[in-house]
């Protein structure tokens, strides 16, 4: 039997490449803040990897986003 937990049931996500393809100093690609073996290993993840990755990336973005003040 399958569970939401398995990811049998669960879409992969879009890739976050938004083809702005260089990785920083900080080995963070400019476009989606993937690394290098993130970007490599994306088609072999699971749904549920993939998808934890997107929620990585977004909190990588919101640590890089300036604070208002």
């Amino acid at each position: 039997m399958s569970s939401a937990l398995d990811g049998a049931s669960q879409p992969a996500p879009m890739s976050p490449c938004i083809s702005v393809c260089a990785l920083d100093g900080d080995g963070h690609c400019a476009g989606c803040l993937r690394t290098r073996d993130e970007i490599a290993g994306w088609i072999r993840m699971s749904p549920v990897q993939q998808w934890a990755l997107i929620h990585q990336l977004k909190s990588r973005r919101d640590s890089r986003q300036p604070r208002g003040g």
